[in-house]
């Protein structure tokens, strides 16, 4: 599959390299074209605009929410070149003084890309998706919410990080996980070990 990542932090370069393994061609794209194809060469991906990572098969979100609009705006959100495509939202529109949502982020995305966008991967540090995602040795279960369409592609990716997904919902449950992550940041803000992670126990 041709994945697509908006954007060039920590994030991609936690997930990245996990994907080429799994065998994907995965684009780097970043609003600075050289950050982007630095990181690329060290993930053993391609660089390039945000543009030509929206030239996917899947798209990923991963910049801090500053910086969504204009991404998407760069990347041609607004013109169709995310229509109907799967989006993996991994992004936190939380605010660090008080630990409160500035926005929800995930519907707000969908309605203006038309991409099947599914809210994954926000719960946990890059930290913790640099490693097969383990916790107390079982796989770290990873909640995810969005469109129908977009949740078995965004599934499979999320199981080659080591980690086991969890159907939370449909969009409109998106806002409630980007909530989840305000409560995590304030701990890892607090001094948390970035490894540190709730695990989702269903019928223990």
């Amino acid at each position: 599959m041709r994945i697509g990542v908006l954007g060039a932090g920590r994030m991609a370069e936690a997930l990245v390299p996990h994907w080429r393994r799994a065998g994907h061609d995965v684009l780097v794209g970043g609003r600075s074209v050289g950050k982007a194809a630095a990181l690329a060469e060290r993930a053993g991906a391609r660089g390039g605009s945000l543009r030509e990572a929206a030239d996917a098969d899947l798209v990923v979100l991963a910049v801090l929410y500053p910086g969504i609009d204009a991404t998407l705006s760069q990347a041609g959100a607004d013109e169709g070149t995310l229509a109907g495509k799967p989006l993996l939202d991994c992004t936190n529109p939380v605010e660090t003084e008080r630990f409160t949502l500035v926005r929800p982020v995930a519907g707000t995305v969908a309605a203006r890309t038309g991409a099947h966008v599914v809210k994954a991967l926000n719960l946990a540090h890059a930290e913790v998706w640099k490693r097969r995602a383990r916790y107390h040795g079982r796989p770290l279960m990873v909640p995810i919410a969005g469109d129908d369409a977009g949740k078995e592609p965004v599934a499979a990716l999320v199981r080659e990080l080591g980690a086991e997904p969890f159907d939370a919902g449909g969009i409109e449950q998106a806002h409630q996980l980007e909530a989840m992550a305000a409560v995590i940041i304030r701990l890892l803000f607090g001094g948390a070990d970035p490894l540190s992670a709730f695990q989702l126990e269903v019928g223990a």
